[in-house]
């Protein structure tokens, strides 16, 4: 077989082949069999909970009626939900959850994704993505205010003109004032990534947050 130019291909194709399996699937698992993956109750911090808050008395009525009061496992309801939903709706197709380290991406979208970001409950599963019709969204949370994403979802092209995204009005009863638990989960999800970084955008008000003991 090595005697021939297609034969030294496939066994070079399969070498190569076993080569990024072992390195990108046996290697990760053995560096992190005995770290425990999180749960959503622990990837609750200060930054979701400044947003989470901030929902809470912006949208008082339709908040109190999907999440009561805005506690710390309250925001962990909301962030399994936002997640279920941003799978269950497809955002991955057009949004990927992964900076890589190539092409100036860190220019773009902010500090490259490192392996220990995806050892929770709320990468799985991880959604790396393929291709980004839409920005990458790893780094989104803080980047606009909780306005700006109801609006977005409620009408994508009144925000962004040229956006191809489709709108979601059944996160709202009604109008982009009014989000329901969906809605209000998917902002808080929004909110959320990125939120364990010390790059994530600062308010004053998370002195305050912060002074309560999240």
């Amino acid at each position: 077989m090595l005697e021939s130019r297609a034969g030294v291909i496939f066994v070079g194709g399969i070498g190569f082949f076993l080569f990024a399996f072992v390195s990108n699937v046996v290697v990760p698992v053995l560096m992190y069999k005995d770290q425990p993956e999180k749960t959503a109750e622990e990837m609750v911090n200060s930054n979701v909970m400044y947003q989470f808050v901030e929902l809470s008395k912006r949208y008082e009525e339709p908040f109190r009626q999907a999440f009561g009061e805005p506690t710390e496992e309250n925001c962990a309801q909301a962030l399994r939900l936002g997640r279920s939903l941003f799978v269950g709706e497809g955002c991955f197709h057009c949004h990927s959850q992964f900076v890589r380290p190539v092409s100036n991406e860190s220019m773009r979208y902010g500090k490259v994704s490192s392996s220990d970001e995806y050892q929770n409950e709320l990468q799985r599963p991880v959604l790396f993505g393929t291709r980004r019709v839409g920005p990458d969204l790893s780094r989104q949370g803080g980047r606009h205010g909780n306005d700006w994403h109801a609006a977005h979802f409620y009408h994508p092209q009144s925000i962004v003109p040229e956006s191809v995204m489709p709108q979601y009005p059944w996160f709202f009863d009604g109008s982009p004032d009014k989000p329901n638990r969906r809605g209000i989960a998917m902002m808080t999800y929004m909110q959320w990534l990125g939120s364990w970084l010390d790059s994530y955008p600062y308010y004053e008000e998370l002195d305050s947050i912060k002074s309560e003991g999240f």
